[in-house]
């Protein structure tokens, strides 16, 4: 997919990381599954872009053109732990009856169409259902789905014009349905001018015209980290922040315009 070198490989550790209980590997100690690095792996990629139904066209890089493939065979190796290989039936049948769902902006419907590809090449005869809600896959009745979000946090239209609501999340109800929640935002929040969907910024009663991009940001995350809190049962559900891997390649970027970064290919 379009997904470049890292989120078609998110949804597979996200989808792990359900597996194996959110970081304990079965007869093993606790592992910290973010210290680790990409290696190549000549089993991958696990699907074929072409046979699979869910691609989006504008994420398929390689029927427009990229004639490459190695970025789609890097697989993430924690330091101290090996994870399981993928195993989408043995995935569908741990979560016979759940309902998986991504929440949040293009980040999260790559990683959604990613498992949904992966799955299907897993099961490529399996009976599947679309609807609005997402794809249901019938023999373990297992529901995949994603939710536009941008921001997370609301927008409401009223009488000033588009505002954006740092402290209210009412969508909530409709993620409480599923059994599995990954969440993800950021790349709407340095928008500006025509393509910026709000027009003003609220918390509590103070309404402002602009704001730090990355102030309003982290206020969201508390409403939504608040909403996490007294709404989820851990013992019940699985909730996961897919967070965003900051660029670097511009020492300008942290005040240090002279340092400049060379990228090199992961070890092998």
């Amino acid at each position: 997919m379009g997904s470049g070198r890292g989120l078609g490989r998110a949804a597979l550790a996200l989808m792990v990381v359900v597996v194996t209980c959110a970081g304990r590997l079965p007869g093993r100690e606790a592992c910290d599954l973010f210290s680790g690095m990409w290696v190549v792996d000549e089993a991958y990629p696990l699907y074929d872009s072409h046979t699979c139904p869910f691609v989006r066209k504008e994420f398929d890089c390689l029927k427009y053109g990229r004639m490459d493939m190695e970025y789609l065979r890097y697989r993430w190796k924690p330091s101290r732990c090996e994870l399981p290989e993928f195993n989408g039936r043995d995935l569908m049948a741990r979560l016979r009856g759940k309902k998986v769902m991504f929440v949040g902006d293009s980040l999260s419907l790559n990683m959604y169409d990613s498992l949904l590809c992966m799955l299907h090449a897993a099961a490529p005869h399996a009976s599947i259902s679309l609807s609005d809600v997402g794809v249901l896959f019938e023999d373990y009745n297992l529901t995949v789905s994603y939710y536009l979000s941008h921001y997370l946090v609301d927008i409401v239209t009223e009488k000033i014009g588009r505002v954006l609501k740092l402290d209210s999340l009412h969508d909530g109800d409709t993620w409480l349905t599923a059994d599995v929640l990954i969440f993800n935002t950021w790349h709407w929040w340095p928008r500006s001018g025509p393509t910026q969907p709000w027009d003003y910024i609220q918390e509590g009663d103070e309404t402002f015209k602009e704001m730090d991009r990355t102030s309003a940001f982290s206020k969201a995350l508390s409403t939504w980290a608040k909403w996490v809190r007294l709404n989820i049962d851990p013992s019940k559900k699985k909730v996961f922040y897919q967070g965003i891997s900051p660029s670097h390649y511009h020492g300008d970027e942290w005040e240090n315009p002279l340092s400049r970064v060379v990228m090199v290919k992961p070890n092998h």
